[in-house]
């Protein structure tokens, strides 16, 4: 049987304003990407989510991102590499706490937005990244793009790597994610991101922005906690995904 890990961005808030309905999607996914404070998050906040996704058995992640509260961490910026190790190391270590208070550990690391993105082609970039992954102390597994520059240097560097994809984004036929300023770059409309996600998990195929069918074999599936009903979405992804053969797990 045909099995695939499903996560989310939770923890997207910071003090009392929320974005995301982590408590609803802890009961959906099989991992969770938690904002570690650089884009969004707080202490409070990573200790709540730690603490329902370790009752739950979710898997923690730590996602980590540029500096960038006040842009979602969705603002290009450029950051030396000696300060982007630490600053990733840093945010591992935060969530680390609190995943460990709670009984748990962080199992894998994913970056965020703008860095998500940066480091699909830079080479710089990516390897502050995984410098900061193994500075943290742990050969945690790192999650991105298919034939990214991170995987590709993670891997080099003795890190697991888990390759990822998106069921509410469009893709370029080369393979990569539409910039989100762009028209049609998000998908909203719940049959379209059903199909999609049955197709890559099934088939490992999906229909470019330009219409064109690309290869994309991933391991684990997003789906984005602040798109306009997450929770109800994410809901109907898994039931298409199971009543299709496919065994939503965990993938470590």
């Amino acid at each position: 049987m045909t099995s695939i890990d499903l996560n989310a961005d939770l923890g997207e808030g910071f003090g009392r304003w929320r974005l995301t309905d982590d408590e609803q999607l802890l009961s959906v996914v099989t991992s969770a990407n938690v904002a570690c404070g650089f884009h969004a998050g707080d202490a409070a906040t990573m200790r709540r989510v730690c603490e329902q996704a370790a009752e739950r058995g979710v898997r923690i992640g730590a996602q980590v991102s540029y500096r960038d509260l006040a842009g979602f961490g969705r603002r290009a910026m450029d950051v030396p590499s000696d300060e982007l190790s630490a600053e990733v190391a840093y945010q591992i270590g935060a969530l680390t706490v609190f995943a460990r208070a709670a009984g748990a550990d962080v199992a894998y690391v994913k970056p965020h937005g703008a860095l998500y993105n940066r480091v699909v082609r830079d080479e710089e970039q990516a390897a502050a990244v995984v410098e900061g992954v193994l500075l943290a102390g742990a050969a945690l597994p790192v999650l991105g793009l298919p034939g990214s520059r991170l995987l590709d240097l993670a891997g080099g560097a003795g890190l697991p790597i888990v390759t990822e994809a998106f069921a509410d984004r469009a893709y370029t036929a080369e393979g990569t994610l539409v910039p989100r300023g762009r028209e049609g770059a998000v998908l909203t409309g719940p049959e379209a991101v059903v199909e999609r996600a049955v197709g890559l998990a099934v088939s490992g195929v999906v229909a470019s922005h330009c219409g064109r069918d690309i290869a994309v074999r991933a391991r684990s599936l997003c789906l984005h906690g602040d798109t306009p009903g997450a929770v109800d979405l994410a809901r109907r992804v898994r039931a298409g995904l199971e009543s299709s053969g496919v065994r939503v797990e965990a993938f470590v």
